[in-house]
């Protein structure tokens, strides 16, 4: 390939690596480290899987170490505006130039391992992977905190061995990937556990827990689980920054995961605590000010995430005495339909809006799926027509609460667009 010049048409090639990524595995990635020097081994890690949760978990842990005083790296995934926010060094993102300068050292390293197989090539995820553990190392890092992308036992981050491992939630996600039922979905996830290394459960079905405690069992990996620790009652779980019932759940999987860790990381109380006040997640019920008026960015884009949303929504109308003004989103139709239904139950009117992504629903299917009883008002919109300028939002009007919900990568445009946000 010309290799590129600068950041945009190196983030248009490797975008245009995504469709090598449909074959599944960890062979590729684990030859790519090797010829890369094993940056893997270089940097102590967690590794932090689920459905649902884990970015929140890791943005968690990645306080924590950080308010513990050491030098953290971070990988997370999707990103929401730029790339370089999926690797991070003590919440600095990776800067463009680094990015360029990565895939133009890889590339030489690419051609060589696929001059014997030309259509086995590594995947957008696994240049981004390489790019993260390569990056951690040469900052020196002393801990990283790393989530997995799909899965987990053939994800490209599997070939890290961590310190502590985390399984945040399972609920029916990428079935058609993982399995159709719970506990075929646990055990790919449970594919991170390593013998020996401690395990941290947190909020699953009986039957993915199930799955998971044999799985841990059988390669002898010690597991917590948090239902276990903190009981039902949500008033005694950990506190944090974040809002929502579900990161108190989050936050107590990130306490547990970080107590496992050996004295040496010297985690207190008082350092989970300073953490877990201090998280930067943008994008989860995030509340900020536009255009004078109040609005809350949420990535909502599964099943489970849509009982989370529902609660959520319900909150906003009673705590305003109005319904919410709402515009959405989302990939795939398995995911719009329970999104709608929730949606419906509380939204005044619905903007609904195509994400710059091919699987992305089009306004006909998600005006299908839209409940044959709601009575609000349906738009079809655009990204540009509801935000037209920085800090600017068309939609609604004065005392409403807008909320953006449904595909991250929605929320990426619609972040594009408006610039700096101020918080609530």
């Amino acid at each position: 390939m010309g290799l590129p010049t600068d950041y945009a048409a190196a983030a248009e090639w490797l975008f245009a690596q995504r469709p090598h990524g449909a074959k599944f595995g960890i062979d590729r990635m684990r030859v790519l480290a090797a010829a890369l020097g094993h940056p893997e081994r270089a940097v102590p890690c967690l590794h932090v899987a689920g459905t649902n949760g884990k970015g929140s978990v890791a943005a968690m842990l990645d306080a924590i170490l950080h308010a513990a005083g050491w030098r953290t790296g971070l990988f997370t995934s999707p990103h929401l505006v730029r790339l370089g926010e999926r690797v991070q060094v003590g919440r600095a993102s990776l800067r463009e130039t680094e990015l360029l300068g990565y895939l133009r050292e890889l590339q030489p390293v690419v051609e060589r391992l696929g001059a014997a197989v030309p259509d086995d090539r590594p995947s957008f995820f696994e240049y981004l992977t390489a790019m993260a553990l390569l990056h951690f190392a040469r900052e020196r890092c002393d801990i990283a905190t790393i989530e997995v992308g799909l899965g987990g036992r053939l994800d490209a981050t599997n070939i890290v061995h961590p310190e502590v491992a985390a399984i945040t939630s399972i609920a029916m996600d990428h079935c058609e990937i993982l399995g159709n039922t719970f506990e075929a979905i646990a055990g790919e996830k449970a594919g991170i556990i390593k013998p020996g290394v401690p395990v941290i459960l947190g909020r699953v079905p009986a039957a993915a827990g199930a799955r998971i405690r044999q799985i841990a069992a059988e390669r002898g990996a010690p597991l917590t689980a948090v239902q276990d620790v903190y009981g039902d009652d949500l008033a005694g779980y950990p506190e944090t920054n974040l809002e929502g019932d579900y990161q108190r759940w989050n936050a107590a999987t990130a306490t547990l995961a970080a107590r496992a860790l050996a004295p040496r990381w010297q985690i207190t109380p008082a350092v989970i605590a300073a953490g877990l006040a201090h998280v930067d997640w943008p994008g989860r019920w995030q509340r900020v000010r536009v255009d004078g008026r109040p609005m809350i960015l949420d990535a909502s884009h599964n099943p489970e995430g849509a009982q989370v949303l529902d609660a959520n929504l319900g909150k906003v109308a009673t705590a305003t005495g109005r319904a919410p003004i709402v515009i959405t989103g989302v990939l795939g139709e398995a995911r719009a339909r329970p999104l709608l239904e929730a949606i419906a139950r509380h939204a005044a009117e619905i903007h609904f809006v195509v994400p710059q992504q091919p699987r992305a629903c089009t306004w006909a299917q998600l005006e299908a799926l839209l409940p044959a009883d709601y009575r609000g008002r349906v738009h079809r919109s655009t990204v540009g027509e509801l935000f037209p300028a920085p800090d600017r939002c068309a939609a609604g009007g004065p005392g409403d609460t807008v909320v953006v919900t449904g595909s991250i990568y929605l929320l990426g445009e619609v972040m594009t667009k408006l610039g700096p946000v101020h918080p609530v």
